[in-house]
């Protein structure tokens, strides 16, 4: 499956109705009402689901209870108004909602747009392996980066409503090639620990076979990070794999060292890297479109897509 394009949803038109959930954790309500107007100012009209602005009676990591957090998932994307769904924020909690969703009833109401990033990775590997759906790996609409940075802004603006104009993703000024090359494949994955444990679990993909896979975290030291690796390395979960671009790795201490660990584990898989492409959760979040079929070009530091990521 990773080596086969999913189906794209539509591109978003003025006056669209785009509604915002909260999968994870909690949103600080101030930063998710900056991130409503930023939305307003795109004309668009924003939707928050009702358990948003939710906190677990117990466990105050998860924006209210698991059931909740599914049914404003599964209701937001039922709602035949509705053009599309963005994260509130990351955080914890999708790997305790995901199978709550009903994915029968989201089927059967069609594609629409899908936005998020960190934690819900593993929605985007739902929406892959249950639904057949392409969607965006892109800022959320309550983190700290889409509201002061212009160019994460920007990036995902021009994928909502102008897809054509992004079909060449180039990485930051800080990008580097890691292992020289060119790739094609599907662009897929997201944050390394969600990639990690889903591993063994059901509906989860069995392989990055054929794929071009994305890779960031944060908050995650040198040796765990090698040890998530490894764990795909041991499972063969990497075998095949066509290409790996990666993002950032904030808050893992000294990059370097970061770096040393990334080289030692996938250096040697013989398919083209790019490093600090510029995704995830640095100081800009560009968006990378998923399940949809790029080259990756690791000396020009370049992901061009075949088609645009929306149609």
């Amino acid at each position: 499956m990773t080596s086969a394009s999913l189906s794209r949803p539509a591109r978003l038109t003025p006056g669209a109705r785009v509604a915002v959930v909260a999968p994870s954790g909690p949103v600080p309500g101030e930063r998710l009402d900056a991130g409503l107007d930023i939305l307003r100012g795109w004309d668009v009209e924003p939707v928050v689901m009702p358990h948003v602005r939710d906190t677990h009676p117990r466990l105050d990591y998860l924006a209210g209870t698991d059931e909740a957090r599914a049914r404003d998932l599964t209701e937001a994307w039922c709602d035949p108004s509705v053009s599309a769904v963005i994260c509130a924020r990351g955080g914890y909690g999708v790997q305790r909602m995901v199978d709550l969703v009903d994915w029968a009833a989201m089927r059967a109401a069609g594609p629409k747009v899908f936005v998020g990033y960190s934690d819900v990775t593993a929605l985007h590997e739902a929406f892959a392996v249950r639904m057949g759906l392409a969607t965006l790996h892109g800022p959320m609409a309550g983190a700290a980066t889409f509201l002061k940075d212009a160019r994460t802004q920007a990036s995902l603006r021009a994928t909502l409503f102008e897809p054509e104009a992004v079909r060449t993703i180039e990485g930051l000024p800080r990008a580097r090639t890691m292992v020289p090359g060119r790739a094609s494949g599907v662009v897929f994955g997201g944050c390394l620990a969600l990639l990690a444990a889903g591993i063994g679990t059901p509906h989860a993909r069995r392989s990055a076979r054929g794929g071009l896979l994305l890779l960031e975290d944060v908050g995650e030291e040198d040796y765990r990070i090698d040890r998530m690796l490894t764990q795909l390395l041991r499972a063969g979960w990497l075998a095949g794999v066509a290409g790996v671009v990666l993002g950032s790795w904030a808050e893992c201490g000294p990059y370097e060292r970061v770096r040393a660990v990334l080289l030692d584990r996938l250096g040697d898989l013989g398919v083209p890297v790019v490093e600090e492409f510029g995704f995830g959760h640095g100081e800009t979040a560009l968006t990378m479109p998923l399940g949809v079929p790029a080259v990756l070009d690791a000396d020009a530091r370049t992901l061009t897509l075949q088609v645009p990521a929306l149609l």
